[in-house]
């Protein structure tokens, strides 16, 4: 497994710059491989052949913005798509994006654990002073601090 951070993302904001939430990943990641990704877009870098038979592995809310993927068809040719469901996306929804494509039997789905916890409500806590811990893995909540992600 491969975990990509993006540098500059091309579709959103972000709130740490790319060597913290490199670092974010590693922490969280540990014991993988962990790289920064260059490309602001997807089917960038599956052009490129970097990585023979991918599996982009992403969550049902991305599924659902899929069709504002740059070229999305040409990312499903060049990768399979492994979604994890989750709350408050209805698979009728997401058949419905599926329906768009000619290659939707390259999209596996796979129920996941929901995690009770948002990325909004842990830079909120920080923000306000409050603890985190038990929300996100110690070493996480380490490289938070480190960089001093967050503060008002």
């Amino acid at each position: 497994m491969v975990v990509l951070v993006v540098a500059d993302p091309g579709h959103k904001d972000v709130h740490a710059d790319a060597q913290a939430r490199l670092a974010l990943a590693r922490a969280a990641f540990a014991g993988e491989e962990v790289e920064l990704d260059h490309h602001a877009r997807t089917v960038d870098l599956l052009r490129e052949g970097r990585y023979p038979n991918p599996i982009l592995l992403i969550g049902a809310d991305e599924l659902a913005d899929f069709l504002s993927w740059k070229e999305p068809e040409v990312v499903l040719e060049l990768a399979e798509l492994g979604v994890a469901t989750r709350p408050g996306y209805e698979r009728a929804a997401l058949d419905t994006v599926l329906g768009r494509f000619q290659q939707s039997d390259r999209v596996r789905f796979f129920e996941i654990e929901p995690v009770v916890v948002s990325s909004s409500e842990v830079r909120a806590r920080v923000a306000a002073g409050e603890p985190i811990d038990g929300l996100v893995p110690p070493a996480v909540a380490r490289a938070i601090r480190e960089y001093g992600l967050y503060r008002s």
